[in-house]
């Protein structure tokens, strides 16, 4: 009986036990329930929080932009984000949407003069590339930009590409711009004759300059990047319709790689010495005043470029131009020499009329690296007979007699024995053209090229058929020989470059001008765009385009230019 009391009794209590533990964990789930109902609510309502914080930070910031974009725009508010597309234009003015022409003509922007847009791109670092530029046309695709080389590099960076390249851009009102100052990235731009001139016309396809642009500027086939330092009044100005003080800077660092665009001043009678590695070039410049040149024309004096080599196996080339050739090659020069070691070359009346100006000399290395003394001498000439002039011979009197041999004139009493002696020892060359007579044991060295049938020595013919037969790539596309390339690039290249008769600036011929009338004129290109700007005329005010300007005065005020 009490056995069965106390099962009763512990089964009892185990229930009573069981239940309160029961209990216990529905109170301790109800209570995390209820904490995490709690928890929930508050993440809600904290999220809720920082969407209207976020909702209301970008309307401040979208109003914010708003009225930057109304005080930048001058009350216009345009601002796009479009996907980037190169095209091959010149200067800074890009090509948008046709639908981007309707939005600012609705807001009245054509009436407020040219269009100007900042452009700006971030990258992931959170960096930030702006520049500014006009627009050249309203052609491209929805949703697209076209920008032209000068604006791409500004805003894109080569080191760190896009996949998908996205810029903003936003319509912005700029003052005209009345200072610049710009820095070259290595030595040679100020050797550019008027350089100031062809910067500005460089300018001339331009309609903004931001700080930290960096403008390429071409010279014949060479090449110049200068940045903005400084702008004035603001750090980004329009440069249309508006006269800029220019500062050129010098390049703060100079690279560690040698340039070859660099010219280094000679002095007459001080040489000047210097390292070339084969393959590159070393330039020099020297300035020849109208006294030496008249002397030169009149046969008094000439002017001796001479370089000695002093490493044997090693040798160089020499050309020499007249600005605005700057850098003489082998392509496109005016004198040239290609001795082997050590050379000599005249540059007088004889070979081509010397005038007034400055000269540049390129040292070639043609044989491996070479160690060089070159300098400009000023020689008078040496006295004697004139051109033409007929000697005078002091034996007059004794009767001569053609050598069979030699073709020399020998007096007849001694010509048995000149011809037995010159037969023994002398020989003709049979060479068309030659005929010059040699000592027996030079005519093994004597021998001609096979193509042109000039004289060479053996240790020559290897540079000759290299130097003046290898034919040649001209960047317009002709292949030619040496001569032919110089005569080329001289005459007939596009790529050449002429003194614009309009504005006075060295710039390349390009083709013949596209309009019928200026190709009659004979205008290139150039000179037929540069041409249809207009000016006013002296006489009666009218604008009148510059290339009608010699007709209007012979026309309207009967006046001959």
């Amino acid at each position: 009986m009490d056995f069965e009391l106390r099962s009763a009794r512990e089964k009892l209590e185990r229930e009573q036990r069981e239940r309160k533990e029961r209990a216990k964990l529905k109170l301790e789930r109800e209570k995390k329930a209820k904490d995490a109902a709690i928890k929930q609510r508050e993440a809600i309502e904290a999220s809720q929080r920082a969407r209207r914080l976020d909702a209301i930070e970008t309307q401040i910031k979208a109003d914010q932009q708003v009225q930057e974009s109304l005080i930048a725009g001058g009350g216009i508010v345009f601002e796009r984000v479009f996907q980037a597309v190169p095209f091959q234009g010149i200067g800074d003015k890009i090509k948008l949407p046709p639908s981007c022409f309707t939005e600012l003509s609705d807001q009245g922007a054509f009436d407020k003069g040219p269009l100007y847009f900042e452009l700006s791109v971030d990258y992931r670092d959170n960096n930030k590339k702006t520049t500014h530029s006009g627009v050249l046309e309203f052609t491209a695709e929805d949703g697209t930009v076209g920008l032209p080389p000068h604006v791409w590099s500004n805003l894109f960076s080569a080191n760190d590409p896009m996949d998908v390249p996205l810029v903003q851009i936003r319509y912005v009102r700029l003052p005209k711009g009345s200072y610049a100052k710009l820095q070259p990235d290595n030595l040679g731009f100020s050797d550019l004759p008027n350089h100031k001139a062809i910067l500005e016309n460089i300018l001339r396809q331009h309609a903004t300059l931001s700080m930290d642009d960096v403008l390429s500027v071409s010279y014949g086939q060479v090449s110049y990047k200068l940045q903005v330092l400084e702008l004035k009044p603001a750090s980004s100005i329009s440069v249309l319709e508006t006269d800029i003080e220019v500062d050129i800077v010098s390049p703060e660092i100079v690279s560690d790689q040698p340039s070859q665009n660099v010219l280094t001043p000679l002095r007459f009678g001080k040489p000047e010495s210097g390292t070339v590695e084969e393959g590159r070039y070393d330039y020099y410049k020297f300035t020849i005043d109208d006294s030496t040149a008249e002397k030169v024309m009149a046969g008094d004096i000439k002017v001796i470029v001479t370089i000695d080599v002093k490493e044997d196996g090693a040798d160089t080339d020499i050309y020499v131009s007249k600005h605005p050739i700057l850098f003489p090659s082998l392509n496109q020069h005016e004198w040239s020499s290609h001795d082997v070691g050590s050379k000599t070359l005249i540059l007088g009346s004889k070979e081509r009329a010397l005038s007034s100006g400055t000269y540049s000399i390129g040292v070639y290395g043609f044989k491996g690296t070479v160690k060089y003394k070159v300098s400009v001498l000023v020689q008078e000439s040496s006295s004697g007979a004139k051109i033409g002039e007929r000697a005078v011979s002091s034996s007059s009197d004794v009767d001569t007699v053609e050598c069979r041999n030699c073709r020399h004139s020998i007096p007849s009493r001694s010509i048995a024995l000149h011809e037995v002696y010159c037969s023994r020892h002398n020989v003709v060359c049979n060479h068309p053209g030659c005929g010059i007579v040699l000592r027996v044991e030079e005519a093994k060295n004597h021998l001609h090229c096979e193509k042109c049938g000039q004289a060479l020595q053996p240790v020559e013919m290897e540079k000759h058929l290299k130097v003046f037969h290898e034919p040649l790539s001209c960047g317009c596309g002709v292949v030619l020989e040496k001569e032919q390339m110089v005569q080329h690039q001289a005459r007939d290249c596009p790529l050449r470059l002429i003194a614009c008769r309009f504005c006075g600036d060295m710039v390349e011929a390009g083709n013949a001008a596209a309009d019928v009338r200026d190709r009659m004129r004979g205008m290139s290109e150039h000179e037929s765009t540069c041409g249809s700007r207009t000016a006013p005329c002296d006489s009666c005010g009218r604008s009148v385009m510059l290339k009608d300007m010699d007709i209007h005065q012979i026309a309207v005020h009967g006046k001959s230019s």
